[in-house]
């Protein structure tokens, strides 16, 4: 059978090969990835290590964080009970987005170099993490959210202050759901940052 060459717009033949680089994360990628404290602990516990490690010691790291004791003192319960989201759905979940290798049957895991975008947001929540201040989620919900809200506002109140002086003809509808939307975000926003500061007020510690 020939082979069909590939054609660009133009019509003539394309010999570029097919582009195998993965597709930049985007915020909202970056959000739902740190949004579990597993992720974040699995992430900062790879970030500071290269080549291969064992799935196991991912899991005792972050059960032995989230219990707030040492490796050795992990009981077998607390450790069964980190392994297996780990095993089932964290790991996987930061594979399929490129962030690590992940060979499920023998338990092993390489972090990528795309790992590395989230070390900024990792090394910001930490930073806000104090005794006085124990809300690192905060400061990690906020630098998420802020580029985002201050966007919806800043078009909001253009799309508002054209309208008004009738530079561009906008339905009542329209200015209606852009105002919807941006309180939606507020909304999710306020809530994220109260439900963690609730939780650490409740028990000292995020859940």
């Amino acid at each position: 059978m020939p082979k069909t060459d590939r054609r660009s717009s133009t019509g003539t033949p394309s010999h570029d090969p097919p582009s195998d680089e993965p597709e930049a994360l985007s915020p909202d990628d970056i959000f739902h990835i740190l949004q579990t404290n597993r992720r974040r602990d699995a992430i900062s516990y790879l970030l500071d290590r290269e080549g291969p490690v064992k799935m196991s010691d991912i899991a005792e790291h972050v059960s032995a964080k989230e219990h707030e004791t040492t490796v050795a003192e992990l009981t077998s319960t607390q450790r069964q009970r980190v392994y297996i989201p780990l095993y089932q759905s964290h790991l996987p979940k930061l594979d399929e987005k490129g962030v690590i290798d992940y060979n499920k049957p023998r338990g092993i895991v390489r972090p990528t170099e795309r790992i590395e975008v989230f070390r900024p947001y990792l090394e910001a929540a930490e930073s806000n993490e104090s005794p006085d201040q124990p809300d690192a989620d905060d400061g990690l919900v906020d630098q998420l959210f802020d580029g985002t809200h201050a966007m919806f506002v800043g078009a909001s109140v253009g799309l508002l202050a054209a309208s008004v002086s009738g530079l561009l003809v906008i339905p009542q509808l329209t200015l209606v759901a852009i105002i919807g939307l941006l309180f939606v975000l507020t909304t999710i926003k306020t809530n994220l940052v109260d439900s963690a500061a609730t939780k650490h007020t409740g028990d000292g510690r995020l859940s």
